[in-house]
């Protein structure tokens, strides 16, 4: 029992030792405590603040950003495809010539119908012309009356010379027979023109073929009255075609106008020769936009030796449009129409800008860009009204126009 006293005694003295110390430390915790708590109040506000801060920095950046536009672009395709097009024509004769009377009479006959062939030179009608014959017949025999005075007036001329030189005669009268002569000589001329002008008129009691051709159309008959006098209307009585080559005439729009040069090749289809093909040559164009269709008119020319091809007939003219130099291709849906005229927007640095262009051939849902462009733009898609230059643009998502 006496060493467990001794330790009670012991410890009992050490606690009465340290109590003092342990009241002594105390004020120091709290102190620590109050720090401790400070320390975390003013990180609590520190954080809260930077947090609102960042937050409001957050906003400001997304309204920012919001404000502007997001945008699409397409990248131009190099060049412009070369395109087909096909356009109705008419074919039409080379060469078509209604033939007309020149004289007056009556048809005595007729050599070739419709449908003949017919030779530069041949035989096609003749006329019975009675009346142009008579007066032949009458301007001949005034052309001898007048020859007949001419001698005449020639003799007594140059009597009445003779005469003056001697003597005997006077100078008037030598100037009145050499006056009667002049006047004479001048009727004479007259009658053989007249003369002259009746045989060249019965002259078209024939009527000849004036190059190869097909007769088309006859529109008289034998016996039939052939007038051919300034106040009536005359009425053909044939009609030639040459057809060894065809004219189809074709009006081109005015937006492929550009692109038809005479001298290129054309292709030339109808309905009747399914699945065949003719060739032939853009020979000309009329080199002016009509008015009204807002067409250029060419001449597709091709050869028809073997008279296959009629005239008149309902063909279609393919015509390959060479593609343009130095011309790009954007969708139709890039395009901007503005008061200052046509644009594209293109973005540059982060940028829109509104750039001038010039527009070739239009293939739909393309057009192909003549000057303005390069394929290294990025051209907006579906630009919005507000769009305007130097506007911030963010680009959502880049194309590579495909050709069409």
């Amino acid at each position: 029992m006496a060493p467990l006293d001794e330790n009670k005694a012991s410890a009992k003295q050490e606690a009465v030792a340290t109590g003092p110390a342990r009241r002594a430390r105390r004020p120091w915790l709290g102190l620590l405590g109050f720090g401790l708590i400070a320390v975390v109040l003013a990180l609590g506000i520190y954080f809260e603040i930077r947090d609102r801060g960042t937050a409001e920095a957050g906003l400001a950046q997304s309204t920012e950003e919001s404000a502007v536009e997001t945008v699409n672009t397409v990248s131009p395709d190099a060049g412009a495809p070369t395109e087909e097009i096909v356009l109705p024509g008419n074919t039409q004769p080379y060469t078509d010539t209604p033939i007309y009377a020149r004289t007056s009479g009556y048809l005595k006959s007729w050599r070739f119908d419709i449908g003949a062939h017919v030779k530069q030179g041949d035989l096609l009608a003749e006329i019975d012309t009675p009346e142009t014959d008579a007066q032949l017949l009458q301007a001949r025999a005034d052309l001898s009356t007048a020859v007949a005075n001419l001698k005449l007036a020639d003799i007594t001329a140059r009597r009445n010379e003779q005469l003056l030189t001697t003597g005997y005669g006077t100078t008037q009268t030598r100037d009145d027979t050499a006056g009667a002569y002049d006047a004479d000589r001048a009727i004479v001329a007259s009658r053989q023109a007249e003369v002259a002008r009746l045989e060249q008129l019965q002259s078209y009691e024939k009527v000849y073929a004036p190059f190869d051709g097909i007769v088309t159309a006859r529109n008289t008959d034998v016996g039939a009255l052939i007038d051919a006098g300034a106040n009536s209307a005359q009425r053909e009585l044939f009609h030639l075609a040459a057809i060894g080559k065809i004219r189809v005439f074709v009006q081109v729009p005015e937006i492929y106008s550009r692109g038809v040069r005479p001298g290129m090749s054309a292709i030339v289809t109808l309905d009747e020769f399914p699945g065949e093909k003719f060739s032939g040559i853009l020979a000309r164009t009329d080199s002016a936009i009509d008015s009204v269709s807002r067409t250029l008119l060419i001449e597709v020319d091709v050869d028809n030796a073997d008279g296959r091809l009629l005239p008149g007939a309902y063909a279609f003219v393919h015509l390959d449009l060479p593609k343009e130099a130095h011309s790009v291709t954007v969708p139709s849906n890039t395009l901007i129409f503005r008061k200052e005229g046509l644009r594209v927007a293109v973005v540059r640095n982060g940028h829109a800008h509104l750039l001038p262009i010039t527009i070739g051939r239009d293939f739909g849902n393309k057009v192909e860009v003549v000057s303005g462009l390069t394929t290294g733009d990025a051209v907006i898609l579906d630009p919005s009204d507000s769009l305007i230059e130097g506007m911030p643009v963010r680009v959502a998502q880049a194309k590579v126009a495909q050709g069409g």
